[in-house]
């Protein structure tokens, strides 16, 4: 007998428990926000957050290992890629949550406590719709529900004028962005006849053999240029240095780490999925695909020139955000070698980088929150005379800002090792010197911070509060930093017998 519910009962919404957390904890904030008392401290909804996601983590740990399921027509696919993203994602907004707990203890800083929490998580659950996005339509909805978040949350300090325009700035540049995303979809939908990505892959070697190279070729171009905005990659890097200057600091951390690996999550599925069956017929050699060699090229351009830029502007930021803003842009450019040379292992070596990228960067961003506002001042000299101050949170910084740059027995050194010797492996000897090279600029910067820290005299020795909350954070990140750094195997088999790379494709 047919269920009254119709079609809808056939799923098994089961997978899609992460999810439904989530929506149920933003939206049990957002009823308790609006009719608790005014005078009630917002900052304990932070913990109704915290837990909800370590419970949506404990659901996609359930999913692990069932293989691809896919629900509402194949629309939304629960996969180990998707999973591992939501995983790197939900990391992310609790360390992000955790960081405003201290950071909301000034109410002239953020007027509506409430908003603040519902928004994070609302970002995060579009983050983890487009991971496990199958459908251009659902990929949208989640892309939209992340980005008008972030909008809001960037805004959030509305007494604060660098705060009002770096969010115009965000907003102006991201829908820009956005419609040049829809454009390049318009064509795809309008060759192939379905937002399905996976379908549209097999549809779009049709189309090429039937003499539409050009549209192709030009959609391809608009979906790299417009998706690159959420990854802060050349050229679309110029909002982030304002945006992450004006934003609050728990904001910045979430846009450099969740929206940026969301990005990463995105630009993936769709351009290896949809693109990578165009292929073209060679009397000798047979079918070939005719746009992995594009993809990879203009993925290892992008790269390059985000290392380049992002590294070589860095050096004359005096303001620790904007130097974090162009740190993240040449991380970018980190993240994308791996998928501009196409190794077996490509897909463990990018979510290994992501992972140390997670660690290394939240704890940097928690030391970041407390040095500045604790100076009043955002300028890297706030960071002269910490190690008189605080000895361990002196240790820390430095632990993190040498795994950003790639030194040794840090999980960013081995990050970095394994991306490099990818380009080693297929030949990409021009990719892999951009990446030593760029990485020998950045010491400069980031030894800049250590230098304060160790070598100028600050203007007080008063030992430095470490909120609890903060301090939760930087034991973590360290322990994250220099454990990985010591076993890197260990996280990289994990990655590798847990999240087959192979379920993406097939």
């Amino acid at each position: 007998m047919e269920s009254r519910w119709g079609p809808l009962a056939q799923y098994d919404w089961s997978v899609m428990a992460p999810e439904f957390t989530i929506l149920g904890v933003l939206t049990l904030i957002s009823i308790i926000d609006l009719f608790a008392p005014k005078t009630m401290d917002r900052r304990y909804l932070a913990w109704f957050g915290i837990l909800g996601s370590v419970i949506a983590g404990w659901f996609v740990f359930q999913n692990v290992g069932i293989g691809v399921v896919e629900i509402l027509g194949g629309s939304y696919r629960v996969d180990a890629y998707g999973n591992v993203f939501k995983l790197i994602f939900l990391g992310g907004t609790i360390l992000t949550l955790l960081m405003s707990i201290s950071y909301l203890d000034r109410k002239d800083e953020v007027a509506y406590h409430g908003e603040f929490y519902y928004l994070i998580l609302a970002g995060l659950l579009g983050a983890m719709i487009m991971s496990s996005s199958a459908d251009l339509i659902t990929l949208i909805v989640g892309l939209e529900l992340l980005s008008i978040s972030s909008y809001i949350l960037v805004g959030t300090r509305k007494k604060n004028l660098q705060t009002n325009e770096s969010a115009f700035k965000y907003v102006v540049s991201g829908s820009i962005a956005f419609a040049t995303t829809m454009y390049g979809i318009s064509f795809l939908y309008g060759l192939t006849g379905t937002t399905n990505i996976f379908l549209m892959g097999e549809y779009l070697g049709e189309a090429y053999a039937a003499g539409n190279q050009f549209i192709i070729y030009l959609a391809f171009f608009l979906l790299v240029v417009g998706l690159s905005f959420k990854v802060a990659t050349v050229p679309y890097h110029m909002w982030a240095p304002d945006v992450y200057q004006g934003a609050p600091t728990p904001i910045t951390a979430f846009l450099s780490v969740v929206s940026k690996a969301a990005g990463v999550a995105l630009i993936i599925r769709v351009l290896i999925t949809v693109f990578r069956n165009v292929v073209d017929y060679d009397n000798a050699l047979g079918p070939k695909s005719v746009l992995i060699d594009e993809i990879t090229f203009v993925i290892g351009v992008l790269a390059a020139i985000s290392m380049i830029v992002g590294n070589t502007l860095a050096l004359r930021q005096t303001n620790v955000k904007r130097m974090m803003a162009y740190s993240s842009i040449a991380q970018a450019g980190y993240i994308f070698v791996p998928f501009a040379t196409i190794t077996s292992l490509v897909f463990e070596q990018t979510v290994f980088y992501l992972f140390a990228y997670l660690l290394m960067t939240m704890g940097a961003f928690a030391i970041i929150q407390i040095v500045t506002r604790d100076r009043e001042s955002d300028d890297i000299v706030s960071f002269a005379g910490l190690y008189h101050r605080s000895p361990w949170t002196a240790l820390a910084m430095t632990i993190f800002l040498l795994s950003l740059a790639g030194i040794p027995i840090t999980a960013g050194f081995f990050g970095k090792f394994y991306i490099f010797m990818s380009a080693l492996v297929v030949g990409k000897y021009w990719l892999a010197g951009i990446m030593v090279a760029t990485s020998v600029i950045s010491y400069y910067y980031y030894f800049g911070i250590i230098r304060q820290m160790y070598m100028r005299p600050g203007a007080t020795e008063t030992s430095l509060r470490i909120p609890a909350p903060l301090a939760i954070i930087i034991v973590v990140a360290f322990v994250g930093t220099v454990g990985v750094g010591l076993v890197p195997d260990t996280l990289m088999n994990f990655i590798h017998v847990n999240f087959p790379f192979i379920e993406m494709i097939q």
